[in-house]
């Protein structure tokens, strides 16, 4: 596969970018510019849950298991792992490797960082939220328990980032701040065992790395690259232009309007896939009295047919054909094809039935309607603003008063997410299960109330049979018996209609094929810089 650069400019602070990024060409050989329309939320490992934030971590920090880009698993801090009976994993850890301020790792930093990273607070404890103990056996060797059979287990560890304990602890960074934008210690400063070290961070401007040179693999990975500068370009057009003029050396996503147009370009390639991601609206389905209608002590929201309503008033097939210009693949499910445990029986959209939806608020009480504000990112999914645009008239035809309310993705996830106590009525949320395995949504967006549970359950859906099922699912071995059980609670759901699944979107890179010689486009839709060749 082939890629090549491209030009940016148009704003003072683009060429500013441009200046710095010019210069950082000239000082390295082989330096790889690549954007996309956000900033990481953050360096803190076990903070924020969120794909480009997680996949930058994974190229700073290390993990006991790494997931190769065809989603299989292999050694990385740990070396080899076994069952000593059903509930106990024994790992044997990786020797000789040094953090990137030259501390060494051992046990120690593994049984520290799960204490790390099960707090409360933090938005990846659900990697091991069935993890009872993590306890040394020696320097190079850790046992973990977990609260019943997981059958599982092994598929969470890539999200298990190991930190150093000392410097931890010298930073008195201990504790997680949830939310993006945080200031803490960890959150602005890394110090990690990854193949690339964090050299600078200008938040919403820039991020370089370098590889580092002390990695237990240096010398033996697929990337050439002396250095990676990641520069957040959220508009669409200035994106492009950057890749056209040579300014970066790829771009994601590529707006689907533009993609003929690259396709085009003698020194540009169109990388396309299949995208693990499921786009879905969400619902408050807690409060008492929705944040849009106050003193009227009523949340339209509690009543499963105003949320019927409502799927039944969105097109997706319009939404595919016109906003996501044929590059996207309606869903009636919360997970994609090619998670385990998908069921392609439940794979429905609702019925696009304006008609119905009427007849269904009329029963409900709500003949004349109700407003809500729709909570929308305009810089994190492909077309999300648009998507959300294109869903408001739909509703204003069944009789809802909408609001957009779109803004940057750390604003959205603080303020849907708990950060703010889920302050939303109606969201867009984008989930990729990180364990690829259907649990990892019943968790984390379909159940509340139990530590991994709930995280971005930003309406708190809540359906004590499917608690229930998700609580079975998570020990049973058998796999017959553990996909009839997510079948079960992802028909529940459905019926429940918890969340409105819009579509899996489509994966487009866009590369320039003079600077990059190889790239490995990943179903994650995001940039493990462990897979970039430079020319």
């Amino acid at each position: 596969m082939r890629y090549r650069l491209g030009l940016v400019a148009a704003v003072a602070a683009v060429a500013a970018l441009t200046l710095s990024s010019a210069q950082d060409a000239q000082a390295q050989d082989k330096v790889f510019r690549y954007a996309t329309t956000g900033d990481v939320l953050g360096l803190d490992p076990h903070s924020n849950n969120e794909g480009p934030t997680n996949t930058m971590k994974g190229n700073i920090y290390g993990m006991l298991i790494h997931r190769k880009p065809d989603l299989s698993l292999e050694p990385d801090l740990a070396v080899s792992w076994e069952n000593v009976d059903e509930v106990t994993w024994r790992f044997a850890l990786r020797e000789g490797v040094t953090f990137h301020n030259g501390n060494p790792f051992t046990a120690d930093d593994v049984v520290y960082s799960f204490q790390r990273q099960s707090q409360e607070t933090s938005d990846m404890s659900f990697a091991i939220a069935t993890i009872e103990e993590v306890r040394k056996v020696d320097d190079y060797t850790v046992e973990i328990v977990t609260n019943g059979p997981d059958p599982i287990l092994l598929l969470n560890m890539p999200n298990f980032y190991i930190m150093d304990q000392e410097w931890v602890e010298e930073n008195n960074a201990f504790e997680v701040v949830r939310g993006a934008g945080q200031t803490n210690f960890p959150n602005l400063n890394a110090n990690g065992t990854g193949p690339f070290r964090v050299v600078e961070w200008v938040q919403d401007n820039r991020l370089v790395l370098e590889p580092f040179e002390d990695h237990w693999n240096a010398g033996n990975l697929m990337t050439n690259i002396d250095r990676a500068v990641l520069t957040p370009i959220p508009n669409d057009a200035t994106r492009v232009a950057a890749l056209l003029s040579g300014e970066i050396d790829m771009m994601y996503p590529v707006p689907l309007q533009d993609v003929p147009r690259l396709q085009n370009e003698a020194n540009v390639d169109v990388l396309e896939g299949p995208e693990l991601r499921t786009i879905f609206l969400g619902f408050d389905q807690w409060r008492d009295e929705l944040l849009d209608m106050p003193g009227t002590g009523q949340n339209p929201f509690k009543d499963q047919r105003v949320r019927a309503a409502f799927a039944h008033a969105i097109d997706l097939q319009a939404i595919q054909r016109v906003v996501m210009r044929g590059a996207s693949t309606p869903t009636g499910l919360m997970v994609a094809p090619g998670i385990n445990g998908f069921v392609e029986d439940l794979n429905t959209p609702y019925e696009y039935n304006p008609e119905k939806s009427r007849e269904l608020l009329a029963e409900a009480g709500y003949g004349d309607g109700f407003p809500v504000t729709l909570d929308c990112p305009n810089d994190r999914y492909v077309n999300d603003e648009p998507i959300c645009n294109a869903v408001i008239p739909m509703l204003e035809r069944v009789g809802i008063d909408v609001s957009l309310n779109a803004q940057t993705k750390s604003l959205h996830f603080n303020k849907i997410g708990r950060a703010e106590g889920n302050n939303t009525s109606f969201f867009m949320l984008g989930w990729t299960p990180g364990s690829y395995n259907s649990l990892n949504p019943l968790m984390q967006l379909m159940t509340t109330g139990a530590p991994g549970h709930g995280d971005w359950n930003s309406g708190r859906y809540d359906n004590p049979q499917v608690m229930a099922l998700a609580e079975q699912i998570k020990t049973e071995m058998d796999p017959e018996a553990r996909q009839a059980m997510i079948t079960e609670a992802f028909q529940i759901h459905q019926d429940d209609v918890g969340h409105i699944p819009l579509h899996q979107q489509a994966l487009a890179w866009g590369v320039r094929t003079d600077t990059v010689a190889e790239i490995i486009q990943r179903p994650f839709n995001d940039v493990d810089l462990r897979y970039v060749v430079m020319q």
